[in-house]
C-alpha cells in the first residue's frame, strides 16, 4: 500500500487534527509518521504537515497551537474585526514569529516525510505547490526555509496579507482552490511517483467545518452578502468536494475521513479561546474512529524516504 496523510486548513481548529493524531500516538504507542508515505496539508494542515515532517510530535504540535493561538490572533477591542473590512484583519507579524520558534532555520528538504502543501500564487494567477525533493524534476523548493512554505500556505485572505518571502511572489493560503489537499495528494501519488491508484489508501483529517444557516439573502445577494460569507463557503465546498470525489476514485474502503461538522458560531478560523474544547472533540472523534485507524493505516510501515536532493 502507498498511505497518504491529508490534513485540511482552518485555522486554529487545526488543533482538533493534531489532537486526533496525538490521541493514536498516545493510544496505541506508534509514531504516526512511520505509517504513511506523502503527507500532505493545506493551510494550518500545512503547518502540521510540515511539522510532523521536522521531526515535532503531533503532542508538540497541539502545544504550539495552545500557547500560541493568543499572539496569532490577538484581537484588543476586537478592532481587528472591523479593520478586516478594508484590509487584512491580522498584519502576520505574530505568525511569522511563532513559525520561525518552531521551524527554525530548517528547510523544507530537511523533512523526513514526502511533503505537498499548497499554495496560491495571485500575480501569476495560478496554483502553486511546495514539494520535496521527492522527484527528480523538483530541484527548487527543497531550499525554501519551513517557515516561509508555511507563511504562503497559510496567508488566508481578509485574514493575513499575502506572503512575499519566497522569490517575491504573492503567495495566499491553498485553500482558496485546496482546502482539503486530499485529491491532490492522491494526483500527486499517481502522477508524479508512480503509484497504482488501487493501492493507495487515505486518511484525511478535516478541522471541525461549521454548518452555516446559508440565508436567503445570498440568492440574489451582491458584494456585501457574498463578500461576508464567500470564504467560508469557498472553503467548506472545495474540501467536501475533495472528499466526495476522492471517495469515487478509491472507494469507501480505502478513505478514512474523520471530521466533526458543527452548528455555526462554535468555533472560527481566529477563535483561539475554545482551543481546549476542539481537544474534547478530538477526544471523542479518535476514541469512535481508533480500530478502524488501527486496522486499516498501522500495519503498514512506510519505507523510509531518501530525498533526491539535499
Amino acid at each position: 500500500m502507498f498511505q497518504i496523510l491529508a490534513l485540511d486548513g482552518g485555522g486554529i481548529r487545526g488543533i482538533f487534527s493534531a489532537a486526533v493524531l496525538a490521541a493514536v500516538e498516545q493510544d496505541l504507542g506508534v509514531r504516526v509518521v512511520d505509517h504513511f508515505d506523502l503527507i500532505a496539508g493545506t493551510s494550518t494542515g500545512g503547518i502540521i504537515a510540515l511539522a510532523l515532517g521536522l521531526g515535532h510530535s503531533p503532542q508538540d504540535i497541539v502545544d504550539f497551537y495552545v500557547s500560541e493561538g493568543s499572539n496569532i490572533f490577538a484581537n484588543p477591542f476586537h478592532l481587528r474585526s472591523v479593520k478586516r473590512l478594508v484590509r487584512a484583519k491580522f498584519d502576520g507579524r505574530a505568525l511569522v514569529d511563532a513559525l520561525q520558534r518552531i521551524f527554525g532555520d530548517r528547510k523544507l528538504g530537511d523533512s523526513s516525510k514526502r511533503l505537498i502543501i499548497p499554495s496560491y500564487n495571485l500575480g501569476e494567477d495560478d496554483v502553486y505547490l511546495f514539494r520535496t525533493a521527492h522527484h527528480a524534476r523538483l530541484r527548487r523548493d527543497y531550499r525554501v526555509p519551513a517557515w516561509m512554505v508555511a507563511q504562503a500556505t497559510t496567508a488566508a485572505p481578509t485574514y493575513f496579507p499575502a506572503a512575499r518571502c519566497v522569490d517575491q511572489l504573492r503567495l495566499v493560503d491553498g485553500g482558496v482552490f485546496a482546502n482539503n489537499p486530499s485529491l491532490i495528494a492522491y494526483i500527486e501519488a499517481v502522477a508524479t511517483l508512480g503509484t497504482e491508484p488501487d493501492e493507495i489508501r487515505v486518511l484525511n483529517l478535516g478541522t471541525c467545518d461549521s454548518l452555516e444557516h446559508r440565508g436567503g439573502s445570498l440568492d440574489r445577494g451582491g458584494l456585501f452578502q457574498w463578500g461576508t460569507a464567500g470564504v467560508e463557503v469557498v472553503l467548506r465546498g472545495q474540501s467536501i468536494s475533495a472528499a466526495k470525489h476522492l471517495r469515487l476514485l478509491i472507494g469507501d474502503d480505502d478513505l478514512l475521513r474523520i471530521d466533526s461538522p458543527v452548528p455555526a458560531g462554535i468555533f472560527h478560523l481566529d477563535g483561539y479561546k475554545r482551543t481546549s474544547d476542539l481537544v474534547a472533540k478530538a477526544a471523542h472523534h479518535s476514541r469512535v474512529h481508533m480500530p478502524r485507524i488501527e486496522k486499516a493505516f498501522l500495519n503498514h510501515q512506510a519505507p523510509t524516504f531518501t530525498p533526491l536532493y539535499s
